[in-house]
């Protein structure tokens, strides 16, 4: 005997595929293939910030929608916001990060409570409109550089609700904006963008300030990337080689930058400060004439301010 197939059958399988289809249409957005993903917290927020962002671009000959870099100062408590103009990036907003735990340094192992330093890149993914801290984006660690020295955790965020053990929070208000030009940058074409995380803005004086760090070997490093974007005003190519991060660009120098390093003392000898994998310590062979370093970083910060473009 043939089963009894009732005639109502296919017509809930359908009713249930559309149902299913319009749900994900609520909760997400297509944009040349990509799902933006949307909650009724960031469609709200989008609907009415939109306006007022536009029009503050467009003071500056900007457009929602255009692509966007972010830099983090841990030091400072800022979070930059950069517009793609033409070839060149140029400074939109600056916002003022509520918390972020932990000292100035890199994160070394999870559950160590320390917000990241790096270079890190943010893709549709990495989005999270339902989070537990309002809206949220997800930074990226640990990047390729964080696993080749077996830096441990996740889940480090730029979020709301101005809470962090990790992560960069910010007031809501100010993540509702943040998220804002994410989207539209998403939905414009824009596929990731690049957050680059500093422990303060990376001047020699602040170098010089912070000579005695077991840190400065990793933070000149840092300031290498940084002087890149001072002078080329795009976000250079971040690869790692040699267990360190390198910068690739092929653009010419447009602006001013502070790319001349100060003249390191014979007897100044830094060792490696990656992370040793078993012992969970910072190995420091060697560092002497802490004093005669940070009267060179001083000379040269001196020296070369008067011909630097400043923001």
């Amino acid at each position: 005997m043939f089963p009894i197939i009732s005639p109502i059958t296919p017509i809930l399988q359908i009713l249930t595929a559309c149902l299913l289809s319009l749900l994900c249409a609520v909760s997400a957005h297509a944009e040349g293939g990509r799902i933006i993903p949307r909650s009724e917290i960031s469609k709200e927020a989008y609907q009415r910030l939109e306006p007022q962002l536009e029009e503050e671009m467009q003071k500056k000959n900007m457009h929602l929608g255009q692509p966007i870099f972010m830099r983090i100062f841990k030091e400072e408590n800022e979070l930059e916001v950069w517009v793609k103009k033409d070839l060149t990036y140029e400074l939109f907003k600056t916002y003022t990060i509520c918390k972020y735990s932990g000292k100035l340094g890199p994160k070394l192992k999870e559950g160590d409570e320390q917000s990241p330093e790096g270079f890190y890149t943010v893709s549709v993914t990495a989005l999270n409109p339902w989070s537990n801290f309002h809206l949220s984006f997800n930074l990226g660690y640990p990047n390729e550089y964080d696993r080749l020295h077996k830096c441990t955790g996740g889940a480090l965020m730029v979020h709301g609700q101005c809470s962090s053990v990790g992560c960069f929070a910010m007031n809501d208000f100010r993540i509702e904006e943040i998220y804002t030009i994410v989207d539209a940058a998403m939905s414009g074409g824009q596929e990731q963008f690049a957050v680059h995380i500093f422990p303060f803005r990376m001047t020699w004086d602040k170098m010089a300030k912070n000579a005695d760090s077991p840190w400065i070997p990793f933070w000149e490093n840092l300031k290498q990337g940084y002087d890149y974007f001072q002078g080329h005003r795009n976000p250079p190519m971040v690869t790692v080689e040699k267990q360190q991060y390198a910068f690739h660009t092929f653009r010419p120098l447009l602006f001013g930058s502070d790319l001349t390093a100060p003249a390191q003392p014979e007897k100044m000898e830094y060792a490696s400060v990656i992370p040793v994998a078993k012992k969970e310590e910072i190995k420091i062979v060697k560092k002497e004439n802490t004093k005669v370093v940070k009267k060179e970083y001083a000379k040269v910060d001196k020296n070369s301010s008067k011909d630097r473009k400043t923001l």
